[in-house]
């Protein structure tokens, strides 16, 4: 069975105006999640979470950022899988009393995501997909992706589904984290130093969220434009930093 992404984190260096910042551009409320921790919902139901960055990833160097969480079976299993496919294990795994187990890792190509394992005291609840305020769409922008691919279909049991040419940019490789395409990956342009994960919040109105996210103090990076299958998407930085996307059925 295919482990697919099923939480979402921001790291930052403001957490009350991050969290201010999305409330407004993605329409997410907020609850309490623990010390030093908020969560995002949408209609009630938790998308993501919210903390500052960790004193150790800072003294490494991090900076605000999102990162996707990948399901899996066993933590530990999956810490060793990871290293024995060429990929990387920075921290854990750390139990999270009656909610996960995680680890903080990269695949061979540095491009950084976390795995978690549920624990039977984690929600269980999980939203309508493509509903506002659930993560749309996951991309990869990988050193060369056709090499990465194997990493991820080999430890998460994903599969590919159309390919798309691009032109100068290369082919954007759809995959499937179960039934429904989910993601996409490419070979990064030139220029862009390291490999990274995209995840796009899907909202009603890309060119509505753009007006707000200049608003509020953010910088748009790419869009609102569309892009085939008539979605419409954009990307851009928070106040602190952090990239995101947007995606929505339409303009």
């Amino acid at each position: 069975m295919a482990q697919p992404f099923f939480w979402y984190d921001v790291m930052t260096s403001d957490t009350q105006a991050a969290a201010e910042f999305y409330a407004a551009v993605a329409g997410w409320q907020q609850r309490d999640g623990g010390p030093g921790y908020t969560i995002f919902t949408a209609d009630g139901i938790g998308i993501a979470g919210l903390m500052e960055v960790p004193p150790d990833a800072a003294a490494m160097g991090a900076k605000p950022a999102w990162m996707g969480y990948i399901r899996v079976d066993e933590a530990a299993a999956a810490c060793a899988a990871i290293a024995a496919e060429g990929g990387v294990v920075h921290k854990g795994p750390v139990t999270i009393e009656n909610i996960i187990a995680f680890a903080v890792a990269a695949d061979p190509q540095g491009a950084g995501f976390l795995i978690a394992q549920p624990l039977p005291g984690m929600p269980q609840e999980r939203p309508v997909p493509g509903a506002p305020g659930t993560i749309g769409w996951h991309e990869l922008m990988a050193e060369d992706w056709q090499t990465a691919w194997p990493f991820y279909e080999t430890l998460f049991g994903w599969t590919k589904s159309a390919a798309m040419e691009m032109g100068e940019m290369g082919v954007y490789q759809i995959f499937r984290m179960g039934g429904e395409d989910a993601g996409a990956m490419m070979t990064r342009p030139p220029g862009v130093p390291v490999s990274y994960w995209n995840y796009y919040i899907t909202v009603a109105s890309v060119t509505a969220a753009a007006g707000t996210i200049a608003e509020r103090g953010g910088t748009l990076l790419l869009g609102p434009m569309e892009v085939p299958g008539g979605q419409h998407i954009l990307q851009a930085l928070d106040p602190q930093g952090a990239l995101f996307c947007l995606v929505s059925p339409g303009q």
